[in-house]
């Protein structure tokens, strides 16, 4: 009797048995997002030279996916607080395939690609508000007692940016030598979202009717939209002295200290501390968040996606006439290189951050600077090689400034206010997307290495305006 009870207590003091891995089968919708958005990039090129869609008829289609991209973001997490995960996530899916089975049908019907690139960002947006926030629940108690904080950022910035960074380039070879190109380069996105919704099939749901969810929710969902890839970044403290470190984590909260001192009180994850709270007289004489947002991070925001609309939009249709026969599977790899490189520069971003307060944004925008030159430099050239060195330099600054502008928001929006803050950021941010048509249209008076050229002007005035606006406010 002694030796079964001696056993049975060995038993119990063995090592616990792992948690249900619920947040890696609801990933894969995040992954279904990412591949959606990213698959017609990568068959510009096709649509060209398949059913004869103009130059800017195809870079139209591409920013269309931005108009049901803000509507699907806005709405997608706020329904989820009130209606569930599940629901809204599972919605999403069947959307986001009913646009991809809408793009199929426009290889032969082409106006049905304009509704399908549309639905696609509804879908596409919703999934990103219900999905990051489901991850993120599933992620923490009671759902997850073993992952470190900041978990849930990182695996829906991962899932994501495998989908980003691998749906382009499928569809690309797909593409180059399947039959009926526009049509079976769609089918991998048809068959993932068939195995996330199963794989989130048994899933539990984590949201309560009516819960008090929303502003995490929305704000989480927007911190993983294109630029979800640094969202762990995003959780940088405010400011004190001129600068902010993440010093450590305890129980879901973010202990925040500065260079110049001792780390301050516990701070809720939004980043934001009463001036009282940190012992720092000059926070009370701070500009309200309103105003710092529209001096430091309205400027900035534009750029975020300007950088790769123009490496997947516009440079593989101007410097392929090198490329017979292979301008798809060109684009696809531009696809995969310029998002990959956003996702390789976000450890970079976190040291930036924690040198000063404006240095990510300084060294994105100089990325964005430098990634234009090289692009005018490919472009006037017709040379494919350096058009690919210039989307990886525009994807860096594209990763940079994505992460300079969740870590101002997340520092400066107050408790309930970090979701419509980040969502003013992120209305700002998809502006960008109109700049592949705006180049289209001015190429009737100018040549675009010229355009790309002139685009430097206005980044270069940002960046200084940013390094002196950020200078002033912490020195």
């Amino acid at each position: 009797m002694t030796t079964t009870a001696t056993s049975g207590a060995g038993l119990r003091s063995g090592p616990p048995a792992l948690p249900p891995r619920h947040w890696l089968r609801t990933g894969w919708v995040m992954t279904a997002s990412g591949w959606s958005a990213n698959q017609f990039s990568a068959l510009l090129g096709a649509y060209h030279s398949g059913p004869g869609l103009t130059e800017a008829t195809t870079t139209a289609l591409f920013g269309v996916y931005v108009l049901g991209l803000i509507p699907g973001l806005f709405l997608g997490g706020p329904l989820a607080d009130r209606r569930g995960r599940r629901p809204v996530v599972f919605s999403a899916l069947a959307v986001s395939a009913l646009a991809t089975a809408l793009l199929m049908a426009g290889a032969t019907v082409t106006g049905l690609l304009w509704p399908g690139r549309f639905l696609t960002g509804i879908g596409a947006g919703a999934l990103l508000g219900a999905g990051s926030a489901w991850i993120k629940e599933l992620s923490s108690p009671p759902y997850d007692t073993v992952s470190a904080a900041g978990a849930a950022a990182r695996r829906s910035g991962l899932f994501l940016s495998a989908g980003f960074a691998t749906g382009g380039p499928a569809a690309a070879l797909i593409a180059q030598w399947a039959p009926a190109p526009l049509i079976t380069a769609y089918l991998p996105h048809l068959v993932l979202s068939a195995a996330a919704a199963l794989a989130a099939a048994r899933t539990p749901e984590t949201a309560r009717a009516g819960g008090p969810l929303a502003a995490t929710a929305t704000a989480t969902a927007a911190g993983c939209g294109a630029g979800a890839m640094q969202a762990g970044s995003a959780t940088a403290g405010p400011r004190t002295g001129g600068r902010a470190a993440v010093v450590g984590t305890t129980g879901g909260r973010v202990a925040v200290g500065t260079t110049a001192g001792p780390a301050t009180a516990a701070a809720p994850t939004g980043g934001h501390v009463p001036a009282a709270a940190t012992g720092n007289a000059s926070e009370t004489a701070a500009p309200a968040p309103g105003t710092a947002f529209r001096r430091l991070v309205a400027p900035v925001a534009p750029w975020v996606f300007v950088a790769p609309s123009i490496a997947l939009a516009t440079l593989p249709g101007l410097v392929d006439a090198g490329l017979t026969g292979w301008q798809t599977v060109y684009a696809g790899l531009v696809t995969a290189v310029t998002p990959g490189t956003g996702l390789l520069v976000a450890p970079l971003a976190r040291r930036l951050a924690a040198r000063h307060r404006v240095a990510t944004a300084v060294a994105g925008l100089a990325a964005v600077i430098l990634g234009l030159l090289l692009a005018a430099s490919a472009v006037a050239g017709i040379r494919p090689d350096v058009a690919l060195l210039a989307a990886a330099v525009l994807g860096a600054g594209y990763g940079l400034c994505v992460a300079y502008g969740l870590t101002e928001v997340a520092a400066l929006a107050p408790p309930g206010r970090l979701a419509g803050l980040t969502a003013r950021f992120w209305a700002l941010c998809y502006l960008g997307f109109c700049t592949p048509y705006a180049i289209t249209v001015l190429t009737g008076w100018f040549s675009p290495a010229t355009i790309l050229l002139a685009a430097v002007v206005p980044a270069a005035a940002t960046l200084a305006l940013i390094a002196r606006r950020g200078t002033r406010r912490t020195g």
